[in-house]
């Protein structure tokens, strides 16, 4: 049996015929068959729709014409909904004028002083396109300001940059030299025990520690105040990360929430409301240091010919003033109550309390499955995601945007009621009798695992 022929014999293939055939091209084409690895085939079950054609508010079509209720929303990038009029039409009439320019556009001014009100203790912004460049772009910072190299990740804390530095700690390390990977270090959330151990285990030598102010696990009571003054106390930075927690935290912030300042900060994702744009903010004397105004020896910092494309500058004012003039933060933390509720409601009719288990602050809200002896499993993520999405949601996470509407919310409950009711049978005769095809697999993982379909081989080199 050839590959097409296997992958379409596992599948309804009339109603994801167009992404099975996508599906070949891509893996033939793109390593992964995706540009991003969360988005790629082995994070799906097989009954899945492939590509995504268009979206709307939190609506999305696949290229076969399926219609699904999106969690997740870009990667979390996607706060207002797809397509968001407010963004969209400031990119596309700042496109109209020109994107890129010899010398700065206004809007980079304009842009840098509103992020910089948002942020607590931030005077100095510098504009890129994601979130890895940034904080890569404060871990060089910090190692100058310094003069220090070492750093410290929080290892609860999984994806911080595609730099060597961090995917050093990841089991996807190929390619890193160790002389590197010995310049990275991990330390645990809310155990500042695990950080004065490392300043006295590399005494002198830790420029930063880094870390998401909040995660799954919300700080304990003065864990971040306490690790900044472990930090100072010791010469070194302290760097948070607010990809997802900024612009989804009370106050677009989770410094502001909890009452903390960071040396350096880092934001991206729903500030352009899925268009790419990221940024690096600071205490003046650590950020002009990649600037003119010292005598020091000179950071290079965040210089990209895209960094501050003006279509993207335009949707983030946008992003911002909608922020500042809507309920947006109030209404992803209502809608996700709401779903948090009506998914707890239904775990326990069906008895799955044990099962299925809900994590995070409500407007980031990520879930567990588990076996039946309350571990987490893959297959069983496979499974929910299979069910749930032939019931038309599409949720790797319960990530809600400001588009999501109370009938949106219902239907999610409904329809992850009725993936449990196929959850609760898998338990008893094993979720293979089930599933169609293979489980999912964990993004960062040493070896790739196979899935339903391979691309042509490599062309040889003549």
């Amino acid at each position: 049996m050839n590959i097409r022929s296997r992958f379409f014999s596992e599948v309804d293939a009339q109603k994801y015929a167009k992404s099975g055939a996508l599906r070949l091209q891509a893996r033939a084409a793109i390593p992964g068959g995706a540009h991003t690895y969360a988005k790629g085939d082995d994070q799906y079950p097989l009954v899945s729709p492939g590509f995504i054609s268009r979206g709307a508010g939190c609506h999305v079509w696949d290229v076969d014409g399926n219609e699904f209720i999106e969690y997740g929303m870009g990667l979390r990038a996607v706060s207002l909904g797809h397509g968001f009029p407010a963004a969209a039409q400031a990119a596309v009439e700042q496109l109209l004028r020109g994107t890129n320019f010899t010398r700065p556009s206004s809007l980079e001014v304009e842009c840098a002083e509103r992020l910089i009100e948002l942020v607590p203790g931030a005077e100095m912004a510098k504009f890129t396109k994601d979130g890895s460049t940034a904080t890569t772009a404060a871990i060089r910072l910090a190692r100058a300001y310094t003069g220090r190299d070492m750093i410290a990740l929080c290892s609860d804390h999984p994806f911080f940059s595609y730099d060597d530095w961090a995917i050093c700690t990841t089991p996807m390390s190929s390619g890193i030299p160790s002389a590197v990977a010995n310049l990275t270090q991990g330390f645990r959330y809310n155990d500042l025990s695990s950080a004065e151990a490392l300043f006295a285990r590399y005494p002198g030598r830790l420029a930063a520690f880094i870390l998401e102010a909040e995660k799954d696990v919300p700080p304990a009571p003065g864990y971040l105040a306490g690790l900044r003054e472990v930090c100072h106390r010791n010469g070194a930075l302290l760097i948070l990360d607010e990809m997802i927690t900024g612009f989804r935290w009370p106050g677009c912030s989770a410094q502001r929430h909890h009452g903390i300042e960071g040396d350096l900060s880092t934001f991206g994702k729903a500030m352009g409301n899925g268009i790419a744009i990221s940024a690096l903010v600071g205490r003046r004397e650590i950020m002009e240091l990649g600037g003119l105004d010292h005598d020091r020896d000179r950071v290079f910092l965040l210089s990209t010919t895209h960094g501050a494309e003006t279509h993207a500058l335009a949707a983030a004012l946008a992003v911002m003033n909608t922020y500042r003039d809507e309920p947006v933060v109030e209404t992803l933390h209502r809608q996700g109550d709401r779903l948090k509720a009506g998914i707890e409601a239904a775990t326990q009719r069906r008895g799955l309390t044990r099962n299925f288990r809900l994590a995070g602050r409500t407007a980031n809200l990520v879930y567990a499955c588990c076996d039946r002896d309350g571990v987490p499993s893959q297959i069983f993520r496979t499974l929910f995601l299979q069910e749930t999405i032939r019931r038309g949601v599409l949720a790797p996470s319960l990530v809600t945007s400001y588009s999501h509407s109370d009938d949106d919310i219902d239907r999610t409950i409904e329809a992850i009621d009725g993936a449990f009711a196929v959850y609760q049978r898998a338990l008893e005769d094993g979720p293979q009798t089930h599933l169609t095809g293979r489980p999912v697999a964990p993004v960062f993982r040493r070896r790739a695992i196979s899935t339903s379909t391979a691309p042509p081989a490599t062309k040889a080199r003549r």
